[in-house]
C-alpha cells in the first residue's frame, strides 16, 4: 500500500523549533539524490502514523508544497528521556539505483527446544542490511523459528529467505538466533548471590546529580567563580 506524507517548507530554525513542536508540527530534513538539502516540517500525528507502518525501510511519497517524490524514512531522533520524536530525516531515492538499506527481523513460530526442552531463545539479530532497488526492498525478513527443535540450534543469516532481487549485504556466518541451553542449579544460585552494584554516586570522582546544575558540575561553577574573583582583585 503506497503511503503518502505531506510536508512544507520550514524557515524556523534554531531555538525557536521547540515553538514549532508545541503546534503539533516535527522539524525535518530532506535530502539524497538529486536534492538540496532542504528543512522541512511535518505534522506530528501524520508522521507517525505514517512511520508506524513504514518504519524506515518502506518507500513513501513525501508531497513537499505540492511536489510528490519517493523518499525513506532516514533516521529518527527521539529525546533521550521522554522519547518523543524530535526530528526526522527524509531521504529522496532514485527509483534506477540500487541503495543499502536496513531491514528488520520478524521472529514468527514458537521454538520446540524452548517450549519442551526449557531452552532460551537468544536473538542476536533485530536487522540485516540489503541492496537493492527501491522498489524491491521488503518491509522485514520473516524467520521461522518453529524450526529450532534442539538447545544450541541456531540460524544464520545465510538461512534468510530474501527476493533474488535483493542481496543480503551483512556476513553470512553471522548468527541470527540460537536456542541456548538452560541455566542449571548452580548456576542459578551464583547469580542470586551475586553482589549488587553500589552506588555509583559514591565511587571517587562521579558528581552526585545533585550537584549538577544546568548540565555543569556545580563545583566547576564554583571553581569558575573563584577565579573570576581573583581577577576581579
Amino acid at each position: 500500500m503506497e503511503m503518502t506524507l505531506a510536508a512544507t517548507k520550514r524557515n524556523t530554525t534554531g531555538k525557536k523549533v521547540s515553538n514549532l513542536r508545541k503546534t503539533g508540527k516535527l522539524p525535518g530534513v530532506l535530502y539524497g539524490h538529486d536534492v538540496e538539502a532542504t528543512s522541512l516540517e511535518v505534522d506530528e500525528k501524520d508522521f507517525l502514523k505514517v512511520f508506524k507502518k513504514a518504519g524506515e525501510s518502506t518507500l513513501i511519497n513525501l508531497v513537499v508544497d505540492g511536489q510528490a517524490r519517493p523518499v525513506l524514512i532516514h533516521e529518527v531522533q527521539n529525546h533521550f528521556l521522554s522519547d518523543y520524536v524530535q526530528h526526522v530525516d527524509f531521504y529522496a531515492v532514485d527509483m534506477t539505483e540500487k541503495l543499502h538499506a536496513k531491514i528488520p527481523l520478524h521472529f514468527v513460530g514458537e521454538s520446540p527446544a524452548v517450549k519442551n526442552l526449557g531452552g532460551v531463545l537468544v536473538k542476536n539479530l533485530q536487522e540485516v542490511e540489503v541492496e537493492c532497488l527501491p522498489a524491491d526492498l521488503p518491509p522485514f525478513i520473516e524467520l521461522d523459528i518453529s524450526k529450532l527443535a534442539e538447545l544450541n540450534q541456531a540460524f544464520r543469516v545465510s538461512g534468510l529467505m530474501v527476493s533474488d532481487k535483493v542481496k543480503i549485504l551483512t556476513n553470512a556466518d553471522d548468527m541470527v538466533v540460537n536456542v541456548a541451553p538452560p541455566r542449571s542449579e548452580e548456576e542459578l544460585k551464583e547469580l542470586e548471590q551475586a553482589p549488587v552494584a553500589e552506588d555509583v554516586t559514591k565511587v571517587e570522582g562521579v558528581i552526585k546529580p545533585e550537584a549538577v546544575v544546568d548540565g555543569v558540575a556545580a563545583e566547576e561553577k564554583a571553581e569558575d567563580k573563584t577565579k573570576d574573583e581573583k581577577k576581579d582583585a
